[in-house]
């Protein structure tokens, strides 16, 4: 169930129908909880037992660890909760990737190992909801947070079906307390959130799906046919592609959340206008980058023990960041690439330090473009099947060749596209979009998501899965 289908608004009036009945808060909230996995067997009834499993076991593992005296108990339950959910997520989706790199390994050596067939199917949202469910357990044993005194809110809370299976990855500091009163939106709420959902839907139907989407697909599908000219296209498609398909969901769940009157947090803030690359992490994908720096690189020792440390550091971090986007190699790759920019912008500030025409306001364009430009470049082992394919479309972007695989329309609509998604994001790198609508007039305010609505009815799309799914 997808937010860019029917099935989905069916679903969701249904819900709200029963919402917005005379109920106590609690009879309500039970219905949003039961909502929740029905919302989520709809892909494949089974796997809502792993939700159980880490609902349950991260909720005795926070009441464990507050109680317990000494130190080495309160670690023992921690220990207990990466166990069993970095277990089930190593087992679901990682079990073929790690047999196949064995079996590589071996054959490197000489020997011809065969593995019997598996026939694993990654369950939808696990990496999200796990890493929500785990961040209870380290922030209890930390001492940020006490046990919350209902599981039903807790359980609510890893399962809440808005964000459930692309994020935001939403910390219990922030959702917990929202369950303590009744949460009815206002009509601000509502109109807002439905903003939102429409908004979300166009960039991903009509922006991602319908206006990039074929054509990267055409220049990573047929590398070999492509040439220069194409393969950028290709890149910047992807690039485009990527942004609205995932910023996309984030508003719809945003906006869905709000019409129950819940607040979740945003997860884009303009990236692709990000001076530097800590600028970007900071922008993209925000739940998740605030996850990895709160719970793996400030516990490694974050930039706290020496510049070498850091440097180590910020590469386990993004080397662990790319895997935790997809059992694949080329996904390590990408993050890694990230962590070699993170630690040479690192050096160039210290060298750069000396020179102050660098931040000045001419420069600020100049020095966005080109961390945009490498962002992109990153991308192609995030989209390429194979590293073959990954240095194929590298070569073919710095190596000049002259053959044509794409229309001239195709690329210019392309360049046009995201140069205009650049400059949006340049222009309100130091805004939100909150702070746009308070701006601009009511009439503005309701024409701009109706005449999404409106070009979204005439152009439905044919309901393709967004990209975070499969992670």
């Amino acid at each position: 169930m997808i937010f860019n289908s029917l099935t989905f608004f069916f679903f969701l009036g249904v819900v709200h129908l029963v919402y917005s009945l005379p109920l106590s808060w609690r009879v309500r909230k039970t219905h949003l909880w039961l909502s929740s996995y029905i919302f989520y067997a709809a892909w494949n009834p089974p796997f809502v037992l792993l939700l159980w499993i880490s609902t349950c076991v991260d909720w005795v593992a926070g009441q464990r660890i507050h109680r317990a005296r000494k130190k080495e108990h309160k670690r023992l339950f921690l220990v207990l909760s990466l166990l069993v959910n970095l277990g089930l997520l190593g087992y679901f989706k990682y079990g073929n990737f790690l047999l196949e790199t064995f079996t590589v390994i071996l054959a490197g050596i000489g020997i011809n190992y065969q593995p019997p067939m598996s026939q694993l199917v990654l369950p939808v949202g696990i990496s999200f909801y796990t890493f929500q469910s785990l961040s209870y357990s380290f922030d209890i044993y930390k001492g940020k947070l006490e046990p919350w005194s209902r599981f039903s809110d807790f359980a609510f809370f890893v399962t809440f079906f808005p964000q459930l299976v692309a994020g935001p990855i939403v910390r219990a500091a922030d959702f917990l307390p929202q369950c303590t009163t009744s949460q009815r939106a206002t009509a601000t709420q509502m109109g807002w959130g439905l903003s939102l959902l429409v908004l979300g839907l166009f960039e991903k139907v009509i922006l991602a799906d319908a206006m990039l989407a074929p054509v990267a697909d055409t220049v990573y599908g047929n590398v070999g046919s492509a040439g220069t000219m194409d393969a950028w296209v290709g890149v910047l498609a992807f690039s485009g592609q990527i942004f609205f398909d995932f910023s996309g969901y984030s508003l719809c769940a945003i906006g869905v959340a709000m019409t129950f009157g819940f607040v979740l947090p945003d997860n884009f803030r303009f990236p692709y206008a990000a001076i530097g690359f800590s600028d970007f992490w900071r922008r993209w994908h925000i739940s998740l980058s605030t996850w990895l720096k709160d719970y793996l690189y400030i516990p490694l020792g974050g930039n706290r023990k020496g510049g070498l440390r850091t440097h180590v550091n910020l590469m386990i971090t993004m080397l662990l960041g790319g895997l935790w986007h997809g059992a694949s190699w080329t996904f390590v790759a990408w993050g890694g690439l990230h962590g070699i920019y993170l630690v040479l912008e690192r050096l160039l500030r210290q060298w750069l330090g000396r020179m102050p025409f660098v931040t000045t306001a001419p420069m600020r364009p100049v020095l966005a473009l080109t961390t945009f430009l490498m962002v992109a470049v990153t991308y192609v082992f995030f989209r390429a099947e194979t590293f073959g394919d990954a240095f194929a479309l590298l070569v073919l972007m710095f190596n000049g060749v002259d053959a044509s695989l794409l229309a001239l329309p195709q690329s210019m609509r392309v360049i046009f596209l995201v140069g205009t998604l650049f400059v949006i994001h340049y222009a309100m790198r130091n805004s939100s979009l909150e702070a746009l609508a308070a701006r601009l007039s009511p009439v503005w305010r309701w024409a701009v998501p109706a005449a999404a609505l409106i070009v979204l009815c005439v152009y439905r799309g044919g309901e393709r899965a967004f990209i975070y799914f499969q992670f």
